[in-house]
């Protein structure tokens, strides 16, 4: 599952920001740097390879005013790892964790951090969608402004096509369903073994609640990283950069 990636080079904000006049506030000339950013960046619309099931990745904000130019900014500077870039693409408060993290500041620090993990989280995060919320917000992943009926903090997305779910744990157990972007929930158990999880699924056809065994690696936390943007002054700016709830 991958996006239509942006075409062209963005060019390091540093130099944008010393071409700025220095006389000018530095958040001014952070937010001007931003704009000439986006001007170097040829919009493509945010496009994503067709998959089954529910819950599958799906863009609703190609059509929000300037939302194009955001997007393709916003993977530019995460295929080259920009942190300038990013920061320009933020608000100055952004929202980083529940425990009062936040600031561009603090976002540079957390993108050099754990081998670049932060960068990792948002290049996934970008491969999941994109949901509208009215003009003037954004959340990626999409399923994540959805009503997804499992609880959010047990819950999980499977996030591949035909994925087994098996009666034990083990790939060589018996397979009792495939699915394909759906959503299941955790449950506690004593045998689930390394790399499986014990989940819960509600058959759509039959309404059945059938348990069984899952591939870790094939599930997202519903409440997982996640990225906010909202329009402020007619610019989109990333509002949070979060997990958890």
């Amino acid at each position: 599952m991958t996006i239509q990636r942006a075409i062209g080079v963005t060019p390091p904000l540093l130099a944008l920001l010393a071409a700025c006049d220095s006389s000018n506030p530095p958040s001014e000339r952070l937010e001007r740097a931003a704009e000439e950013l986006f001007a170097e960046v040829e919009p493509q619309p945010l496009m994503l390879e067709q998959a089954a099931g529910p819950w599958v990745p799906r863009n609703e904000c190609n059509d929000l005013p300037r939302a194009t130019d955001f997007l393709a900014s916003l993977q530019a500077a995460v295929d080259t790892r920009d942190a300038d870039a990013l920061a320009a693409l933020a608000a100055e408060d952004v929202l980083l964790d529940f425990g009062g993290g936040a600031g561009r500041v603090l976002l540079r620090e957390r993108l050099a951090e754990n081998d670049g993990a932060l960068w990792d989280n948002l290049a996934g995060t970008l491969e999941l969608g994109c949901a509208a919320e009215d003009e003037t917000g954004m959340v990626l992943p999409w399923y994540f402004a959805q009503d997804i009926p499992v609880d959010p903090y047990m819950g999980a997305i499977v996030t591949a096509e035909h994925v087994p779910l098996y009666n034990a744990p083990g790939s060589d157990a018996d397979v009792v369903s495939r699915l394909s972007w759906d959503a299941v929930e955790r449950l506690p158990s004593e045998v689930a073994g390394e790399g499986t999880e014990f989940v819960r699924w509600t058959d759509p056809e039959s309404g059945d609640l059938i348990e069984g065994y899952i591939a870790t690696e094939e599930l997202r936390s519903i409440i997982d990283f996640r990225l906010i943007a909202n329009r402020r002054n007619d610019r989109w700016r990333i509002t949070a950069l979060i997990a958890g709830d």
